[in-house]
């Protein structure tokens, strides 16, 4: 689904993408992960991230999926720090910036970000609940983690424009 607020960009060959997204970030760690959740979504967003917590595969990019602290349906993370993803976050400011990038992957529209700190964000659009993916510099060289969380996204948060 293209947005009308940003460029979209299929990914059609992950490899051609692979060389734009290399960025810093800081090492993962192998054991738990500590994430904080977002503030309290409201419920209907809360059940729609819940959903998808259950749809979440177990890898991501070759990284086994990792127990978060505290423990919520709306995180998860893989491969200690590595990959992270918070679920009802509120609607990011650059959500409305017609020159922001963004990618998509298996119907689901991704705006991109390269933090000050490194990494990559991606944040879904166009979906009733906004869900964020952090990747660290180790793992910020391709697309390839977006496959299998576009996936569970997909499956079970519609498509429309969340209003938190």
């Amino acid at each position: 689904m293209s947005l009308p607020h940003r460029r979209p960009l299929r990914v059609l060959a992950l490899p051609a993408v692979s060389a734009s997204l290399a960025l810093a970030g800081c090492a993962p760690g192998d054991s738990g992960a500590r994430v904080d959740p977002p503030p309290a979504p409201p419920a209907a967003v809360a059940k729609l991230c819940a959903a998808l917590h259950e749809e979440l595969p177990e890898t991501v990019d070759g990284l086994a999926r990792t127990a978060t602290s505290p423990e919520s349906d709306l995180t998860a993370a893989w491969g200690g720090s590595a990959i992270v993803l918070r679920c009802g976050i509120p609607k990011p400011p650059k959500m409305a910036d017609p020159k922001q990038d963004g990618v998509e992957v298996n119907g689901v529209a991704w705006l991109v970000e390269k933090p000050e700190e490194g990494g990559l964000r991606f944040t879904t659009g166009a979906r009733l609940a906004y869900t964020e993916i952090w990747v660290a510099k180790e793992h910020a060289t391709d697309a390839s983690m977006l496959v299998g969380l576009s996936g569970a996204v997909a499956k079970t948060v519609p498509v429309g424009i969340s209003s938190y």
